[in-house]
């Protein structure tokens, strides 16, 4: 008898303990997907930093100092590095097979074969996300691909950019990763390069391959937005970092920079860029926004 009360005790006592621990599971998934501390937009991409660039202000932030996979907005690097190099824009590259990127994520509409001016190749990498673009041009750099990645981790360092590292010049790999912190840096530095502005926020651009022309296409579906005034973006995807977007826009006459890594669904890191956006408009007239924890 004195067993079987033992042993009912005991099943009692794994139940509850099953149910604390399932309650606790559950509590910690739901604080990675809560809204920002202190905040009033519902964020849920994980991990975030909005900056108001003139005062240095952090307005919103989480896990601003996880270095995590970043995907393509490693492109802003690549264009940084390509831009210093001063090699000529107008220099006609080959894509080749070396170019031919494999995993997924890696589709390209640039067949291999295909001739190129260095513009443009830098164009579609950053307003299309186009892999072979981005690797023919750190392929094509002085001392080729290995001396590219050696200067993008030499940017990244000059740039303050402490947690980021790069492996890759097209984000293909996670082992490019970066804090929201570092990024934006990054992005404040690529908003002071008119070329890496104009080809970031383009809507479309087409070039010539052969007798036809190829028509890219804008990923930040933003920039098509008359609510925004958009001065450098750059959007990312693979399994490992999620959906990502980092932009800087003017809202209020003020320039804020948008971190925005890890978002799930397809539109989740759009809508938390709107749900920004209209907080910020939404505060006080006199006076910046204030940060949270």
């Amino acid at each position: 008898m004195q067993r079987s009360v033992f042993g009912q005790a005991l099943s009692k006592f794994l139940i509850l303990a099953l149910m604390f621990n399932s309650a606790a599971l559950e509590a910690r998934h739901a604080a990675a997907r809560a809204p920002v501390k202190g905040a009033d937009p519902q964020i849920r991409s994980s991990a975030v930093l909005v900056l108001d660039e003139a005062s240095s202000t952090v307005l919103l932030s989480r896990q601003a100092d996880a270095a995590i996979p970043i995907a393509s907005i490693t492109k802003l690097m690549t264009a940084l590095v390509v831009l210093d190099a001063k090699q000529p824009l107008d220099e006609m590259l080959v894509i080749t097979d070396e170019d031919r990127e494999h995993g997924r994520g890696a589709f390209s509409r640039i067949a291999i074969g295909t001739r190129l001016s260095r513009s443009d190749l830098l164009h579609v990498a950053l307003m299309s996300s186009e892999n072979r673009a981005a690797h023919a041009l750190g392929r094509n750099y002085p001392g080729g691909l290995p001396a590219f990645v050696v200067a993008m981790n030499v940017k990244a360092r000059a740039l303050g950019m402490h947690n980021a590292r790069f492996v890759d010049p097209t984000g293909l790999s996670n082992g490019n990763v970066a804090s929201p912190a570092d990024l934006s840096k990054l992005v404040i530095a690529a908003s002071h390069e008119p070329t890496i502005q104009q080809f970031s926020t383009d809507e479309l651009h087409a070039v010539r391959v052969g007798r036809r022309m190829l028509e890219f296409r804008n990923t930040d579906l933003l920039v098509r937005n008359p609510a925004w005034n958009i001065v450098v973006q750059k959007t990312g995807y693979i399994t490992e970092a999620g959906k990502c977007l980092v932009m800087k826009a003017l809202i209020r006459g003020r320039a804020i920079v948008i971190v925005l890594l890890d978002s799930f669904g397809k539109y989740t890191r759009v809508a938390d860029a709107q749900r920004i956006r209209k907080w910020l408009e939404a505060r006080p007239a006199d006076g910046v926004m204030p940060g949270a924890a």
